[in-house]
C-alpha cells in the first residue's frame, strides 16, 4: 500500500508529514518506556523482518497481491510507540533506498501504514486480550483479529485522505469498496502472518512479547473431574532474583530468518501489482503519478544495478534492505533507549 508521490496534492501531503511527524515524536516519548537493554535489540529485528516480509507479496485474487503492512506484529511484538517507529525506519529506507513510496508521499505513507495500523490494531488487541481468557492461546487469537481489522482500515484512511487530497477526478465511493474489498482479502494474510509469527515468539521467549506482558495462567489441579486453582505455593524466604534471559539466540534466529526471506524466498513472491496499485489503475487515480526522486537510486526496484542476474540482483538487494533496516532501527531504538536510562539517572540524583 505505498502510496507514489503525485496521488495526492501537495498541501495534504504536507499536513500529512506534519502528522506523521507528530505522531514520531509521541512515539519517541513514549518507546522510553517500552524499550529496555532486552528488548531495545527486538525493536531493531522486527523493523528488519517486516522490511523482509514486505518483499513477499502473496497472490489474493486475479491479477492482485498483498504484502505485509506489519503495525499490528510491531505494536504486539514491542509496544505501539515503539511499533509506530519501526514502521517508519522501514518505510524510510523503502522510500530513500528502493524508490518504493514517495518521498513527497512518506508523511501519508507513515500516518497510513504505521499509525492507523497499529493504533486501531493495538486497541483491538488489547480489548480482546481483557475479554478472553488470559491464556497464550487468547494472544495469538487477538493478534489475528487486530492485524485483520487494521488492514481494511489503513485502507479507509488512505481513501479519506485521497477524498481530500487526490490529484484526479474519480468517484470516492467506487474508490473505497474497491480498496476495502480488495485489502480485506489482504488482511486475511496479514492476519495469518501475524499470528503464526507472535505464536512462535511466544512459544519460545513469551517474556519479550508486549502484549503478552503479565500474562500468567494459574496451575490448575482437576478436583472431583473439575479444574480449579491450585493454591500459591509459599515460597518464603523468597530465592534469589534469577539473571535475565539473554535474547541472544532469539535475535540470531530472527536475522537470519529476515536473511533469508529477503534474500531468497522473495525470488518467488508474486509479481502482480499490490492492492492499491491494482486499484489505482483500474479506477485512474495514478494517473498523475510522479517519477520517484530516487528512481536512480543503485537498488531501486529491489534490484541492485549492474547485476544482470534477476535472482542475485533481488536477492543481494534484499539482503541489504535488511541489514540497513536492522542498522538504523537498532541505532535508533538503542538511542532511545540510553536516553531512558539518562533520564532515569537525572530523576534519582535530583530525588537523592
Amino acid at each position: 500500500m505505498h502510496v507514489p508521490d503525485g496521488f495526492i496534492n501537495a498541501p495534504v501531503s504536507a499536513a500529512a508529514g506534519v502528522v506523521a511527524a507528530g505522531a514520531v515524536a509521541v512515539s519517541l516519548r513514549g518507546a522510553r518506556k517500552e524499550l529496555d537493554e532486552r528488548t531495545a535489540p527486538l525493536a531493531g529485528l522486527v523493523a528488519a523482518f517486516i522490511f523482509a516480509v514486505q518483499m513477499l507479496n502473496f497472490p489474493v485474487a486475479a491479477g492482485t497481491s498483498g504484502h505485509l503492512l506489519g503495525g499490528a506484529l510491531a505494536a504486539i511484538l514491542v509496544g505501539p510507540y515503539t511499533g509506530v517507529l519501526c514502521i517508519a525506519v522501514v518505510l524510510l529506507m523503502q522510500g530513500v533506498l528502493f524508490a518504493d513510496g514517495g518521498l513527497t508521499a512518506l508523511g501519508v505513507n507513515i500516518t497510513v501504514m504505521g499509525v492507523v495500523t497499529v493504533v486501531v490494531s493495538y486497541a483491538l488487541f488489547r480489548g480482546l486480550v481483557l475479554a478472553l481468557p488470559r491464556t497464550r492461546r487468547s494472544v495469538t487469537i487477538a493478534s489475528f483479529v487486530a492485524a485483520l481489522v487494521s488492514v481494511p482500515a489503513a485502507a479507509t484512511a488512505f481513501t479519506a485522505i485521497y477524498a481530500i487530497g487526490g490529484t484526479t477526478d474519480v468517484p470516492i465511493g467506487k474508490v473505497l469498496t474497491a480498496m476495502v474489498g480488495v485489502h480485506v482479502l489482504i488482511g486475511i494474510g496479514e492476519a495469518v502472518i501475524t499470528m503464526l509469527t507472535v505464536g512462535a515468539v511466544i512459544a519460545v521467549r513469551p517474556d519479550l512479547v508486549h502484549g503478552a506482558r503479565g500474562l500468567t495462567a494459574p496451575l490448575k489441579l482437576r478436583v472431583g473431574g473439575a479444574l480449579i486453582d491450585a493454591a500459591p505455593v509459599d515460597t518464603t524466604p523468597a530465592p534469589a532474583p534469577a539473571a535475565p534471559r539473554s535474547s541472544r539466540k532469539l535475535w540470531i534466529g530472527g536475522v537470519a530468518t529476515a536473511l533469508v526471506l529477503a534474500g531468497f524466498v522473495s525470488f518467488y513472491a508474486s509479481a502482480s501489482p499490490d492492492g492499491l496499485e491494482k486499484v489505482a489503475a483500474d479506477k485512474g487515480i495514478d494517473s498523475k503519478v510522479a517519477p520517484h526522486a530516487a528512481a536512480d537510486s543503485p537498488l531501486a526496484d529491489y534490484g541492485v544495478k549492474d547485476v544482470s542476474d534477476a535472482r542475485l540482483s533481488g536477492g543481494l538487494a534484499g539482503v541489504i534492505g535488511v541489514g540497513a533496516t536492522l542498522a538504523v532501527g537498532s541505532g535508533a531504538f538503542w538511542a532511545v533507549r540510553r536516553r531512558r536510562s539518562a533520564s532515569a539517572d537525572a530523576s534519582a540524583n535530583a530525588d537523592a
